[in-house]
């Protein structure tokens, strides 16, 4: 069998790049790389402009030329580290080394020795991360998980009248909306996306230890700490101003663990949304030219849903090992979370993946109100939580004499099919007073949602 030609591993390389290739701008190695070269060159500006060792502010035509080297970073650039990472066997010692050579080639070589300036790797790299996840989250995945979330709420409105059985443990239990349990995830979501906005994105700059030691060594008389604390937030980071060599990596726990919780709360969706197209409450709009199943013509199948709900799985997973992982590092340093940061795209791939299906899922579907209404014709009993609560309500007030309603409609209803005649034959020979009689024999299921519509307006 011959071999095939160079094949992606990760079905977010192959079958599904269009639907992630966005997060591949800031979460891929290229992206990262990009990143770190606008860290050094930033330093190098930040030591410049405070004319530091002897140096004065460069011109604003050096300043864009030096930008422009993350500004314009492409695949020149890419193909550049490739060949000396092979060399360096150093990641962002390759880095370096480019920042290096370009400022040769701009004629700035007097600021070579100034590139990565008593910087250890990680004050590159937890810069760069913060930055690249900062920017995924926020103008990639984040969107996303908005427009999911926006989608339920226009949902909610729309169907917050449709009246629907409730199936508490499975089974006909008090009625509902659709509009009003749709409204349950949009409102569990909102919480979840608050908690995400008001996340840090941290990095330290403080060398080899978190020290400042070479700092001091080479300028004692400078406000070290506050100096990397400007250029930190001058990035739109947060500083962390305590740590051993690396940034702890706690804003990513939290990150990532929020996200799983997203993704917990969407899993959750996909998979009653599915049960209730397998109930028939939703049906599913034809896609022109889609197949459901190779054999059976009439199959249209919620794929979209059972993809999302395969995908946030995986996220999950990967989100946990993500957070379980980074919040531990031996003693100062060690290189676990140097191979587990570089999942955090493919973590961010698999939910992205997910809510792109489950956006795309959420416009195929109609709902069916005519099976809605049926189903709760043929399950009158679940009235016997209205008729026992009225009677004690009754009894309270001195208008009855029955003793235990409760037991008196378990007795009737508990385990058997009920029909509305037989219900009301019941009311009418309970004692209880005539304008409560009434209230109960004008009452169907349809019509006992209580304020459902109204919860959806806490949205």
């Amino acid at each position: 069998m011959s071999s095939l030609p160079p094949q992606p591993l990760s079905p977010l390389d192959g079958r599904y790049f269009a639907t992630v290739a966005e997060l591949g701008d800031y979460l891929s190695e290229a992206g990262l790389n990009r990143a770190r070269v606008e860290v050094e060159v930033e330093w190098l500006l930040a030591l410049t402009d405070r004319s530091l060792f002897g140096t004065s502010p460069v011109s604003d035509v050096d300043r864009a030329r030096l930008r422009a080297l993350y500004e314009e970073f492409g695949a020149d650039e890419i193909a550049w580290l490739k060949e000396k990472e092979a060399v360096t066997r150093h990641d962002v010692k390759a880095v370096e080394y480019l920042v290096r050579d370009r400022l040769d080639t701009l004629g700035l070589t007097a600021l070579a020795e100034l590139t990565h300036f008593a910087c250890t790797s990680e004050d590159i790299n937890s810069t760069a991360y913060a930055l690249t996840v900062q920017r995924a989250v926020e103008r990639v995945w984040l969107p996303k998980l908005r427009s999911v979330t926006a989608a339920l709420t226009e949902l909610a409105q729309q169907h917050r009248d449709a009246a629907m059985l409730s199936r508490t443990h499975g089974q006909p239990a008090t009625p509902t909306t659709m509009g009003k349990e749709i409204g349950v995830f949009a409102w569990r979501l909102e919480r979840v996306i608050r908690q995400l906005d008001a996340g840090e994105y941290l990095a330290k700059f403080s060398g080899a230890t978190g020290t400042w030691s070479a700092h001091v060594a080479a300028e004692p008389d400078v406000d070290w700490p506050e100096l990397t604390r400007e250029f930190i937030e001058s990035l739109g980071l947060g500083f962390n101003p305590v740590t051993t060599q690396i940034e702890s990596h706690d804003w990513q726990v939290e990150l990532y663990d929020r996200a799983r919780h997203a993704g917990g709360i969407l899993h959750n969706l996909a998979t009653d949304i599915w049960t209730y197209i397998s109930l028939g409450y939703f049906t599913q709009i034809p896609v022109a030219g889609a197949t459901g199943s190779s054999t059976m013509p009439h199959k249209i199948n919620p794929i979209r849903f059972e993809n999302a709900e395969a995908n946030l799985e995986i996220a999950g997973g990967l989100f946990g090992t993500l957070a379980s992982t980074l919040v531990t590092s031996r003693m100062q340093r060690d290189l676990t979370d140097s191979t587990t940061q570089r999942n955090i795209g493919v973590a961010f791939g698999h939910s992205l993946l997910a809510l792109d299906n489950l956006q795309r899922g959420l416009t195929e579907i109609s709902l069916a109100e005519d099976v809605l209404l049926a189903d709760l014709d043929v399950n009158w009993e679940v009235l016997a939580e209205a008729i026992q609560t009225v009677v004690r309500a009754e009894i309270a007030a001195g208008r009855s004499q029955i003793t235990d309603p409760y037991a008196l409609l378990k007795d009737l209803t508990r385990g058997r099919r009920v029909g509305g005649p037989e219900l009301a034959e019941f009311v009418r020979g309970l004692d209880i007073g005539d304008a409560a009689k009434q209230r109960l024999l004008a009452l169907t299921p349809a019509a006992y949602a209580g304020l459902a519509s109204q919860v959806v307006d806490a949205l």
